[in-house]
C-alpha cells in the first residue's frame, strides 16, 4: 500500500494542505498492512514541510506515525537504535534546528514510548530546548519567532518529560549531563521572569542526579535486546539442542557439584540496599556540587533551596 500512501501524501504536499478526510485517508493506507515503512515516514515529513498550517489532527497522526515507523518498524519493538535516531534527526534538523512544535513533539514522544533510546537522540532535543531559551527563537517560542530570554511553560514540560523518561541510560533518572544543562539555564535565566513551573524543575531534577538511583542494568542495550529476540524466535531447533545436551550433561553436572545442590540459592541484589546508597551523595557528587555553585562566585535563592531540599532528605 505504500503506492498510494505516498501519492496521497505527494497530492497534499503540492496543495500545501492537509485535509480530515486526507489524514483520515493516511491512516487506512498506513496501517492497512500494520506497519509504517521508510518511504511513508519520509513521505509524511515532505508533506508536514509543505504544510502552510497544521491542524491539530495532522499533528496528533504524524506524532504518531513517525513515532510507529521509529519504534516498531523494524526489531525490536519499543527500542530505537542509533541508526535510526540519525535518521530522525536527519529529516527534522534543518541547519542545526527544528523549525516545528510538531518536529519537536515527535522526538519527545518517542523518548517517552521508548523502552531505550541513543544518548544522541536525548541530547538533541535538550539541546534544542536550550537553544530556544538562550536565543529566544525556537519551535517552542510564538511562531518561532524572536522572544526575550527566559524559560517557558512550555520549554519546562518538554524538560521534565525528557529528563525523566524511560528512554536513556539512566532510565527515570536524570543524568549529569542533564544536570549541568539545567545549572546553565539557571544561570541564563536568574533575573528573567521565568514559568513558575521551572523552580521546582530545577531542584527536582539537581536533586535526582545527586540522590537518584540507578541500576547499570536497567536496560538493556539495542543489540542485546535484537540478539535475545533473534534467539527465541529460531523456531526452537536451537533450543531444543540445546535443552538436550542440558539433559545429557545433567548426571556429570551432579556428580561434580553435588555438594551444592540442595543448598540455598544466593541472594538476589538487595535492591532496597542500593537505593539506600543511591540516597547519599556522594564526595564526589558533593565536589560537583560545590563546583556548579562557585561558578559564578555567589549562592543565588534557588541554589539555597537545593541545598536545603538535600539536608532535609538526609
Amino acid at each position: 500500500m505504500t503506492t498510494q500512501f505516498i501519492a496521497i501524501a505527494e497530492a497534499a504536499a503540492a496543495d500545501g494542505q492537509i485535509t480530515a478526510e486526507g489524514i483520515l485517508a493516511l491512516r487506512r493506507e498506513g496501517w492497512g498492512d500494520g506497519i509504517i515503512t521508510r518511504a511513508e515516514a519520509e513521505a509524511l515529513f515532505a508533506l508536514n514541510n509543505a504544510l502552510a498550517e497544521r491542524s491539530p489532527e495532522w499533528c496528533d497522526f504524524f506524532v504518531e506515525a513517525i513515532g510507529e515507523f521509529v519504534l516498531n518498524a523494524t526489531p525490536p519493538r519499543l527500542q530505537c537504535s542509533l541508526e535510526e535516531a540519525e535518521w530522525l534527526i536527519g529529516q527534522i534538523d534543518h541547519d542545526g534546528v527544528v523549525d516545528s512544535v510538531v518536529e519537536l513533539e515527535t522526538m519527545v514522544r518517542i523518548i517517552e514510548r521508548a523502552e531505550n533510546v541513543p544518548e544522541r537522540l536525548k541530547t538533541y532535543v535538550l539541546d534544542q530546548i536550550e537553544r530556544a531559551v538562550l536565543t529566544g527563537t525556537g519551535p517552542t517560542r510564538c511562531g518561532g519567532h524572536l522572544s526575550a530570554t527566559h524559560i517557558s511553560a512550555a520549554e519546562c514540560r518538554i524538560i521534565r518529560r525528557v529528563i525523566f523518561a524511560s528512554g536513556g541510560c539512566a532510565p527515570a533518572a536524570v543524568s549529569r549531563f542533564e544536570a549541568e544543562m539545567l545549572f546553565r539555564l539557571k544561570d541564563a535565566t536568574l533575573p528573567e521572569e521565568n514559568a513558575a513551573e521551572w523552580d521546582d524543575l530545577f531542584i527536582d531534577g539537581v536533586a535526582n542526579f545527586l540522590k537518584g538511583f540507578t541500576h547499570q542494568n536497567a536496560q538493556l542495550s539495542h543489540e542485546r535486546r535484537r540478539e535475545l529476540e533473534a534467539f527465541m524466535a529460531d523456531n526452537r531447533a536451537n533450543v531444543g539442542r540445546f535443552m538436550g545436551r542440558v539433559l545429557r550433561e545433567a548426571p556429570k553436572v551432579a556428580n561434580h557439584f553435588g555438594k551444592v545442590f540442595g543448598k540455598k540459592q544466593p541472594a538476589g541484589p538487595d535492591y532496597e540496599a542500593l537505593a539506600a546508597e543511591g540516597e547519599t551523595v556522594t564526595d564526589y557528587e558533593s565536589a560537583w556540587l560545590e563546583g556548579m555553585i562557585d561558578a559564578d562566585g555567589e549562592v543565588d535563592e534557588l541554589e539555597s533551596r537545593l541545598i536545603a531540599r538535600l539536608a532535609a532528605a538526609d
